[in-house]
């Protein structure tokens, strides 16, 4: 549903945002996504000794997670937006496999957009509950729903399994940039990233007490990013689209050409 104000057509869920605030539209977001994703898999595959790049990669997958939701409320065709991402889903398959298991056909890890469309089909379902209005019903059922995610990120074996599902659903569930919201995707952000994904940590010291300090956290500092969201679209020609779509299976084929030709 759309409402019509000044002569446009205005989503309601734009109207949780205050557009003033932001300075980042949904197009750059997108390009800091994917710069940053690019940054990432450079260090996946040509440079694994510059740890700084595996670092700002950090910040690619929260900012993904967020557009998501976003391209949930706005979309004009829910189910042309989760076709589009299941054939995409599909073509990176390969490109992804070759990066990440060095075969056209690795079962042990699946692409992000696998991950991308459980949590778009679950926060469908989820919104449906929501819907009408019981508080008392869809609470219970977003909780339910979380977990059962969780786990199903986690058996598919998924990019950043059950958590990255989780991840997807807490934007929803908090989406908007009233403060008791903000805070709740900190803490959100911190758990999924710094206890549920965790991994390698860089060990520092302060007045000769030793800390930890996970590599995954690097992801809060997305949050400032999508918290400058003005809840524009930005430059969105269809070529665009695609390009972002296109870019994610695309630079990885790239990069393990590449990769295979300088090892």
């Amino acid at each position: 549903m759309t409402d019509i104000q000044n002569g446009k057509m205005i989503d309601p869920g734009k109207q949780s945002w205050n557009i003033k605030a932001g300075v980042f539209s949904s197009c750059m977001l997108h390009i800091i996504a994917m710069t940053c994703m690019l940054s990432d898999h450079m260090w996946a595959t040509l440079f694994p000794y510059l740890d700084i790049l595996t670092c700002i990669g950090r910040i690619a997958f929260p900012i993904f997670a967020f557009m998501i939701v976003e391209g949930f409320y706005h979309t004009s065709n829910f189910r042309r937006y989760l076709c589009r991402m299941l054939i995409f889903a599909v073509i990176s398959e390969v490109p992804f496999d070759l990066v990440s298991g060095d075969s056209v056909l690795y079962l042990f890890h699946q692409n992000v957009l696998w991950t991308f469309l459980i949590g778009l089909l679950l926060i469908a379902l989820i919104d449906k509950v929501r819907k009408t209005g019981k508080v008392w019903l869809w609470i219970p059922v977003a909780i339910v729903v979380t977990l059962v995610g969780y786990v199903i990120g986690t058996i598919t074996m998924v990019d950043f399994y059950g958590a990255g599902v989780v991840m997807v659903i807490m934007f929803y569930l908090f989406r908007g940039k009233e403060p008791w919201k903000l805070i709740a995707q900190l803490v959100c952000m911190y758990y999924i990233n710094a206890q549920l994904l965790s991994g390698y940590c860089y060990t520092f010291s302060i007045a000769g007490h030793s800390f930890e300090f996970p590599q995954q956290a690097f992801a809060l500092i997305a949050l400032p990013v999508i918290w400058l969201y003005n809840g524009k679209l930005g430059y969105h020609k269809k070529w665009f689209k695609y390009f972002c779509y296109a870019f994610y299976p695309g630079h990885l084929l790239v990069l393990y050409i590449i990769w295979q030709m300088v090892m």
